[in-house]
């Protein structure tokens, strides 16, 4: 779509939508620099409160990305009032609020139109000094891949959607999704991280295929540390792979090499389309350990080492290891 439209380019813009990256930032002056970001999507869970809140904790996820600081945000909506009646959008909004709360970022205000289809999200600005941005785009050779929170969120959702999830298994759902990546950004700025992203709509590989195409490496990713969220192992097959995620196998094929051994519910992981999901680090090797060990005191306890950045080759950027 952009490819076929000038997108006029600002001085004041430091990260623009060349590299695909979490967030846009505009220098403001010297020493600081604003982050800004929106994200809006229909249900993916059936509590208002959750969704509400892990709609929020997803947009304050691409500020966290960029090394930022979340400040204020916005919500909109679009809601159909007549079909639904006022409570669930109040149940909404205070699931938004109290996650924005816990991020200590301001509630400015929002718009609400009325639409036939339920929709909400946020806009989100933050704040870093224009020298600590941490972009998608920079990872470096020698750099462990650590990804900050187990995937299987997807799955799991659509299992829920089909009414064949157990209630145990989707207030797993709800809390690995409500989670903040803000410890996880405050331990990647201590541990000097090269690049990060957050894991969200195109799924690891999707995200893992932008960190190592702009950052002109190629990325080793063993298939059997990647962190799965225990609840959702029973969901990883066929049945409950969502549209999303099938696109995003459709993408990643050709431009990813997947090699024998790696199982089927593997595979259907690495595609999995997150919400709310972890954020993928490129971080200097002597700092992994560290880094790893505040991770986990942070509440972050399946964050785990799943690959490195390696010299870039001929062949696909992203090389898939059993």
């Amino acid at each position: 779509m952009l490819g076929g439209i000038r997108i006029p380019r600002h001085p004041s813009l430091l990260v623009g939508v060349e590299t695909m990256d979490d967030a846009g930032v505009v220098l403001v002056r010297p020493d600081l620099a604003l982050c800004q970001t929106i994200d809006v999507f229909p249900p993916v869970v059936d509590d208002p409160y959750w969704y509400g809140r892990i709609a929020a904790a997803n947009a304050l996820s691409d500020i966290y990305a960029m090394g930022a600081r979340p400040v204020s945000a916005v919500n909109f909506v679009g809601y159909p009032m007549k079909k639904l009646g006022p409570e669930p959008l109040q149940r909404i909004l205070q699931g938004s609020f109290d996650a924005l709360e816990e991020a200590d970022c301001a509630m400015a205000g929002g718009h609400t139109i009325q639409d036939e289809e339920l929709k909400f999200g946020l806009a989100v600005s933050g704040t870093v000094h224009p020298d600590r941005i941490v972009r998608n785009s920079t990872a470096k050779i020698g750099d462990r891949l650590v990804l900050t929170k187990p995937l299987g969120s997807g799955c799991l959702t659509t299992a829920l959607k089909q009414g064949a999830a157990k209630p145990e298994h989707v207030e797993a759902a709800h809390r690995l999704m409500a989670r903040l990546n803000a410890s996880a950004c405050a331990a990647m700025l201590r541990a000097g991280a090269h690049a990060a992203t957050d894991v969200t709509g195109f799924g690891l590989l999707g995200h893992a295929f932008e960190m190592a195409e702009g950052s002109g490496v190629t990325l080793t990713l063993e298939a059997s540390r990647i962190p799965i969220l225990p609840e959702a192992i029973p969901y990883l097959n066929e049945t409950f792979l969502c549209g999303g995620s099938r696109r995003n196998e459709a993408y990643s094929s050709g431009r990813v090499t997947v090699e024998p051994g790696v199982s089927p519910a593997a595979r259907a992981t690495l595609n999995d389309v997150q919400t709310s999901g972890g954020l993928l680090v490129a971080v200097p090797a002597p700092a992994c350990e560290r880094f790893l060990e505040e991770l986990r005191r942070g509440g972050d306890r399946q964050a785990a080492v799943i690959g490195d950045a390696g010299p870039r080759t001929d062949g696909p950027s992203i090389v898939v290891r059993a």
